[in-house]
């Protein structure tokens, strides 16, 4: 049988199926002065296979795509126009967990955007508060020192 089963596997035809890119939005930073860079960057993008919507937003510097496309493409795309480009690095101000951080305020952020930064100090962990009340003179049950 094995024979046969290398024959059959050999003449079926089976072609194998393209995973589909997923729906995605693409955001840019990438600096536009004049509606010269603006239609050229807008034009650049929006001839790309796969590109549904591209949204330009001048006064933030900002453009999006929506489509089936790959942010990496779309970026090497916008950056052929000569434009110094990078991925959107701000987030709305309500959807970060701690906005007061130092790192998260940027000067050149649109209002009401911030970076994701991280918290400078870790949240103590239950061993920390521990070790904490081991001394404690409320706790009648912690080791006393005399």
């Amino acid at each position: 049988m094995g024979a046969l089963d290398f024959l059959s596997d050999y003449f079926t035809i089976s072609t194998p199926r393209k995973k589909r890119k997923a729906m995605q939005t693409v955001e840019i930073k990438v600096k536009m002065d004049c509606d010269g860079c603006e239609r050229r960057v807008k034009n650049a993008v929006s001839n790309m296979k796969g590109a549904k919507s591209v949204e330009v937003n001048r006064k933030q510097s900002r453009v999006t795509v929506t489509g089936y496309v790959e942010p990496n493409k779309v970026l090497k795309k916008v950056k052929s126009t000569g434009k110094r480009a990078e991925f959107w690095p701000y987030v709305p101000y309500n959807l970060v967990a701690y906005p007061y951080v130092a790192q998260a305020y940027d000067k050149k952020a649109p209002a009401g955007y911030v970076k994701n930064a991280v918290q400078a100090h870790p949240i103590p962990n239950a061993t920390d508060e521990k070790l904490t009340t081991l001394f404690s003179d409320e706790n009648p049950n912690a080791c006393s020192i005399m």
